[in-house]
C-alpha cells in the first residue's frame, strides 16, 4: 500500500497516530483518510486512551495535505462530495489531540493542526493553504477554523494569497501555541499529552466540549453549557481524588 496510518498505543494514556508516507511529504490518499477516521473512532471509544498525539514519519514534513493524484481519481463530483474528509474525524473526536509538526504542512495537512487542540512546531515548520493556487478552497475547515484563531484579516491574507509561513510567524500569529527544535519538538509534545493523559478523562473532555461550545454558541448559551459540564464532573466524582491529593500535598491519581 502507498502510505499509511499506524496507531501506536503507549502505557500512560497516550496514543499516536502516526501518518507514513514520508516519500510523498505524507500526502494523504482515500485509503489513509478512511484509516484516519477509524483510528480516531478508535481512541474516543477505548478508555485506556487519555490524549492522541498526531504526528508524521520522516523528516521533511508533517503533512502536505491530500494527494493531488487521489483528487484526479475520484470518478465524479458525488463520489467526491461523500469522500472521508480526515480533518473532520480529527476535529471531532471528543478526547484531547495534540499534534507534532515540522517541515511542510500544507492545506489539508494544517486543517488536521487546525482540527487538533495544542499545535507544537518544530523550527523548520513551512505552513500554508495553497487551494487557492490551484483553483478551489480547501474543505477540511480552514476557512471556518482559522478565523477564528488568528482573526479575519490573517486568515484572508494566507488563504487569498496562498502564501506560506515560517514557525515564528506562525507561532506570532497564533497558528501555533508551542515551538521546538526539530530534534526535539515529538518529545516536547509527547509531554504535553502525557500531562493531559495524567487528569480526569472527566474533566480534560469537559474542557475540550466547553471551549468548542464558545466557538459557535452566544455567550449566555455557553456560559449554561460550561456549567452543566461542570455539574457532569463532580456527579462523576474524579474530583473528590483530586480534593484529596491537595489535601494530602501530593498528586492527584485519577484511576478512571
Amino acid at each position: 500500500m502507498d502510505g499509511q496510518v499506524h496507531l501506536l498505543k503507549g502505557e500512560d494514556g497516550v496514543a499516536e497516530l502516526v501518518l507514513d508516507r514520508p516519500a510523498k511529504h505524507n500526502a494523504v490518499t482515500p485509503e489513509m483518510a478512511a484509516a484516519i477516521a477509524a483510528h480516531a473512532a478508535a481512541v474516543d471509544s477505548d478508555p485506556a486512551v487519555r490524549c492522541l498525539l498526531l504526528r508524521g514519519a520522516g523528516d521533511r514534513a508533517f503533512c502536505s495535505g491530500t494527494d493531488l493524484n487521489a483528487l484526479a481519481a475520484y470518478p465524479d463530483t458525488w463520489a467526491f462530495r461523500n469522500r472521508v474528509e480526515y480533518s473532520t474525524s480529527v476535529r471531532n473526536m471528543r478526547k484531547p489531540v495534540v499534534v507534532a509538526m515540522k517541515g511542510w504542512a500544507l492545506g489539508g495537512g494544517f486543517e488536521m493542526a487546525l482540527a487538533a487542540d495544542i499545535r507544537v512546531a518544530g523550527m523548520s515548520l513551512k505552513a500554508g493553504f495553497p487551494e487557492v493556487t490551484r483553483g478551489w478552497v480547501g474543505g477540511g475547515g480552514a476557512s471556518q477554523m482559522l478565523p477564528r484563531l488568528i482573526g479575519y484579516g490573517q486568515a484572508m491574507r494566507l488563504l487569498l494569497t496562498g502564501e506560506n509561513v515560517g514557525a515564528e510567524e506562525a507561532r506570532a500569529l497564533g497558528m501555533v501555541e508551542i515551538l521546538a527544535e526539530d530534534a526535539g519538538h515529538e518529545e516536547v509534545a509527547r509531554a504535553v499529552a502525557r500531562r493531559i493523559a495524567g487528569f480526569s478523562p472527566v474533566a480534560t473532555q469537559s474542557v475540550k466540549a466547553s471551549v468548542r461550545m464558545a466557538m459557535q454558541a452566544p455567550l449566555q448559551a455557553g456560559l449554561a453549557y460550561e456549567n452543566e459540564m461542570n455539574v457532569l464532573c463532580f456527579a462523576a466524582g474524579d474530583h473528590l481524588e483530586g480534593i484529596r491529593a491537595f489535601a494530602e500535598k501530593r498528586e492527584a491519581a485519577f484511576k478512571r
